[in-house]
Parts: structure tokens; sequence; C-alpha cells
């Protein structure tokens, strides 16, 4: 899994039958150091996430693995809305935080 934060929706009136339903957001993934990579991801959300949520997406076969999800063509999935991120004694991210 990656931490990837939520930049936008992407809407697809026109696609596979499997995906109808599917929300898709726009992610761009994050270091272990909080700093935003250069790297956009389309991902189909399990969870309601929503737009500057930070967020776990599981990739590649993985994200095919979701039960009801085997015969969807993805390549992304967003399964977690993150609370908090703590890498050795700081805190990198909370939630709680970013709503004040």
């Amino acid at each position: 899994m990656q931490i990837a934060l939520v930049r936008g929706t992407v809407v697809s009136t026109q696609k596979d039958p499997s995906l109808r339903g599917s929300k898709f957001l726009l992610v761009q993934f994050i270091d272990e150091e909080g700093r935003l990579l250069p790297k956009y991801e389309v991902a189909a959300d399990s969870v309601g996430a929503g737009i500057d949520e930070w967020v776990l997406v599981s990739r590649g076969s993985a994200a095919r693995q979701i039960p009801g999800n085997e015969q969807r063509p993805l390549d992304a999935m967003v399964v977690g809305i993150i609370d908090t991120v703590n890498v050795g004694n700081r805190s990198l991210y909370s939630k709680k935080d970013q709503l004040r």
C-alpha cells in the first residue's frame, strides 16, 4: 500500500460495465517525509474518501482482491482513510489537526 492525498474526482459516464457505480478519485502520492510526489493515479474509492484527505491506496493485483472486485479492471483502489501517521518519534500527519 501507499499513502496518497486525494486531489480531486474523476467522472466517467462511459466505462466498462463492471465499473458502473464506482467512484473514482485523483490521488497524489506522498513520501515518508510527508512531501507530495510528482506522481498521480486514478483510483476507485471503496471507503468514501474526500478531497484533501490522506488515504491508503492498494495497487496492482491487490486492488482487485477486494471481495466483489475480482472481475474489475482496476489498477488502484482507495482502501482506507488515514487518521494519523507517525514516523519515529514525530507525527507526520493527523487528520484531527487538519480539520482546524
